[in-house]
């Protein structure tokens, strides 16, 4: 694993003026810390806001962009006003990293950072990830995944380097609520988003608030870990008052618990040969 960071670094090192493709998540936030050690102020973080990112996940991200001692610069983004995106077919992601991509990409250019990079891993290329045939498209580094760095490692990684985020749950955009086939709406998002904020308050890490449609009407299915579900229901009788209020008819619990790619299991898509930029 030393060795790894070791050929991180290296890489790092040699980029120039690079921009981190920055969520606040476990791999970003790793990426940063390493690049502006090795690079200073020559590492940009940027955000891309649009409505599938929680207020309180921007809030979070800018917190530890600060510990890491790194300026947080912050851009719109406008896929949900894709088509292509907002009706939420299987490779929706690559629309999403499209946009993203697309915009980074122009702040390169016009102020001269020599490469773009996001934190894609080792282990995300054992998933569906159609936002990764996005980036190599673009030519946008993954400096994670170059060093073979695992998830795993990564993790253990930032915990040595005092990252608050080490340990942190995976948070992947609130659109990845919404089955495939449903579209991508700003009214979803926010219900989604509200629902599972208010069941993190409760005391649950591992959640997910799933948006169907039964009869055109919002339905909540939850999931949580299944070590979490005494948790659950210690509030349980509070749960549908509150969903309602923000415009779910009907909550179900999910007995099975969350599963990380329910959801890409249940379209019955998976890992797919990308064409990755090499270093």
């Amino acid at each position: 694993m030393n060795q790894k960071l070791d050929d991180l670094r290296a890489n790092l090192g040699g980029m120039g003026r690079v921009i981190i493709a920055f969520s606040g998540g476990v791999d970003s936030a790793f990426l940063l810390q390493v690049a502006r050690q090795e690079l200073g102020d020559r590492a940009v973080a940027i955000i891309g806001i649009s409505p599938s990112l929680l207020p309180e996940e921007l809030d979070e991200a800018r917190q530890v962009a600060a510990q890491i001692g790194a300026p947080l610069r912050e851009v719109e983004t406008h896929e949900i006003e894709n088509q292509n995106y907002a009706s939420n077919p299987t490779n929706r992601c690559y629309f999403c990293k499209s946009e993203l991509f697309d915009v980074l990409q122009k702040v390169a250019q016009d102020e001269g950072f020599d490469a773009v990079c996001d934190g894609t891993n080792l282990d995300d290329l054992k998933e569906w990830r159609p936002g990764a045939q996005a980036g190599s498209e673009r030519a946008v580094r993954s400096p994670l995944r170059e060093a073979n760095l695992s998830k795993a490692e990564i993790r253990e990684l930032s915990r040595e380097l005092g990252l608050p985020t080490w340990d942190k749950p995976a948070m992947p955009c609130l659109s990845s609520r919404i089955p495939y086939g449903q579209s991508v709406t700003r009214e979803a998002l926010h219900r989604i988003g509200r629902a599972e904020v208010w069941l993190r308050e409760k005391g649950l890490r591992e959640v997910r608030v799933r948006h169907y449609l039964e009869n055109d009407a919002p339905q909540a299915r939850i999931e949580v870990a299944p070590d979490e579900m005494a948790t659950l229901f210690e509030f349980w009788n509070q749960i549908g008052p509150k969903l309602r209020e923000w415009g779910f008819e009907s909550i179900l619990l999910d007995v099975e618990g969350y599963k990380r790619g329910k959801m890409n299991v249940a379209a019955k898509v998976g890992p797919q040969p990308i064409q990755l930029l090499l270093k």
